[in-house]
């Protein structure tokens, strides 16, 4: 029994109070969150509720991280908006079928280990521009239909019924943790309004959110080629997109919660997640840090918490839209902007005097670019990218040699440092062919041959020497080093000449 129970995280450590309202909370988070999703990209905004549902409840059964909320997101929302525009829904629903077989293939490939590739400094930059993100989208319930400011008591009412909904959620936690504060916050606000006949926008003034059990849909498009090479364009950001948010929300939360998640399982989930969503009239969607955050500060652990969350959604459009539609926006307003302030990574403002300057420009840039932008994968790609750029400038600039001649007369260089693409010049810069004498030993004992420049650089130098009449020993080469050199053999010609440990010997004289 107790194996069955642990695959949906009902162990006997599981708080199923609190799993159970930290995921009626979430629930209420998701729905404006859902409709506003579907909105921007163009689609009908119960798909936005149906990706919801399906996402949570798929995610959360064969996720690889318990307690993290999939849904529809901004960042597919996005991607697919233009497809949306230029050849309609049926189109994204096909896309979105595409983008899950190529996550499951992720998966099953196990290249959720990528993820180690994201430096720290990477994460910091994405979770401060995804802060900032989640705070700049609450500002437009600030302003009217047309797009205005709002002013007056309209102003001061929506000001009050928010901060009241941010007091609630930073007090009540240090008074009693038996509720979760975010639910206990909603419902409070929900009474004021509801007692004093408050006048304040809610969630039936952005949409309706009534409808049944999502209905499967196989696309209505033509299976050609030339309806893939319209889709997969798409479908492989979508799907690199929801692997990266994925990935990264999963890394956040094991931070937080002190455990471990499983990228590859949650890779494969969010593939079946979304392949399922474009079956059943979503959008698609991957893993929302927001509403994630929400459900662990909330004091959920275990599956239970997105299950509930995933069902209570379906409830609500199914038997409570009347309900729900009269939830005030500004309680929703509260709980997210609280979101954001505890989203934001306060400790990174410490290292700036602290940290590498080359770790300050990427987290800056990444923050950047996810806040101009609004695209996290590429936010993520270029600051892996930049990093990865600063790590090789740095590398290149700590090769060194140092030079003696022996007793004998044989000159040395005991090379010091990586030897690969960025560092070949200065490696070449070490060495003097005409001057140097008639035998000439290279020591790689503190060193490693790393890359095919680096081989060709060998190959070069001992021509170079070669040519002048001179002979050259390189000595200490490491297991994978001789590896490469001997794989190397096969497309150049390695000049080699009387390792002690290592011979290949190719004598063009």
């Amino acid at each position: 029994m107790e194996k069955y129970l642990n695959l949906f995280g009902l162990t006997k450590k599981v708080n199923y109070k609190n799993e159970i309202l930290s995921g009626l909370t979430v629930a209420l988070a998701l729905v404006p969150e859902a409709l506003a999703f579907a909105i921007i990209a163009g689609l009908s905004p119960l798909t936005g509720l149906y990706s919801a549902f399906i996402m949570g409840i798929v995610t959360s059964v064969l996720g690889g991280r318990p307690g993290m909320i999939s849904g529809a997101t901004g960042a597919v929302a996005v991607v697919i908006v233009a497809l949306a525009k230029t050849y309609g829904p049926e189109y994204v629903l096909a896309t979105v079928i595409l983008a899950g077989i190529i996550q499951i293939l992720a998966g099953v490939l196990k290249l959720g280990k990528l993820m180690r590739l994201v430096p720290h400094p990477v994460i910091f930059g994405f979770v401060n521009g995804l802060a900032i993100i989640i705070f700049m989208s609450q500002l437009h319930q600030f302003k009217d239909s047309a797009g205005h400011w709002l002013t007056g008591t309209p102003l001061y009412t929506l000001l009050g019924l928010v901060l009241v909904t941010m007091l609630i959620i930073w007090g009540l936690p240090k008074l009693t943790k038996a509720i979760p504060a975010p639910l206990t916050a909603i419902l409070v606000v929900f009474g004021i309004v509801a007692a004093f006949g408050i006048d304040t926008r809610t969630v039936g003034d952005i949409a309706s959110i009534k409808g049944g059990f999502p209905p499967f849909h196989l696309p209505k498009v033509p299976f050609t080629l030339e309806t893939l090479s319209i889709i997969f364009p798409y479908a492989a950001i979508v799907a690199g997109v929801g692997l990266i948010e994925s990935l990264l929300t999963l890394n956040i939360i094991d931070e937080i919660t002190e455990t471990r998640g499983r990228g590859n399982k949650e890779a494969i989930a969010q593939g079946t997640a979304n392949f399922l969503t474009g079956l059943f009239s979503g959008m698609g969607g991957c893993a929302m840090i927001g509403q994630s955050l929400i459900n662990i500060s909330s004091g959920a652990r275990a599956r239970l918490s997105g299950i509930v969350a995933a069902v209570m959604l379906l409830v609500f459009i199914m038997f409570g839209a009347g309900l729900i539609e009269k939830l005030p926006m500004a309680a929703l307003t509260g709980l997210m902007i609280m979101v954001a302030i505890g989203t934001f990574e306060w400790a990174s403002l410490k290292t700036f005097n602290k940290m590498p300057k080359s770790d300050i420009l990427v987290m800056v840039m990444v923050t950047l670019v996810t806040v101009i932008f609004h695209n996290l994968a590429v936010a993520v790609l270029i600051g892996v990218i930049i990093a990865a750029l600063v790590f090789a400038w740095d590398n290149a600039k700590r090769i060194r040699a140092r030079k003696y001649v022996d007793d004998n007369g044989v000159k040395h260089y005991e090379i010091y440092g990586p030897l690969f693409f960025g560092s070949v010049t200065a490696f070449n810069e070490k060495f003097d062919v005409l001057n140097d004498p008639d035998e000439v030993i290279i020591d790689f004992a503190e060193s490693r041959v790393v890359d095919m420049s680096a081989i060709e650089a060998l190959n070069k130098m001992t021509e170079r020497y070669l040519k002048v009449g001179k002979k050259i020993h390189l000595k200490h080469l490491s297991p994978d080093c001789k590896i490469l050199l001997k794989n190397a053999e096969q497309i150049i010609d390695v000049n080699v000449l009387e390792d002690p440990h290592y011979k290949v010997a190719v004598n063009k004289l």
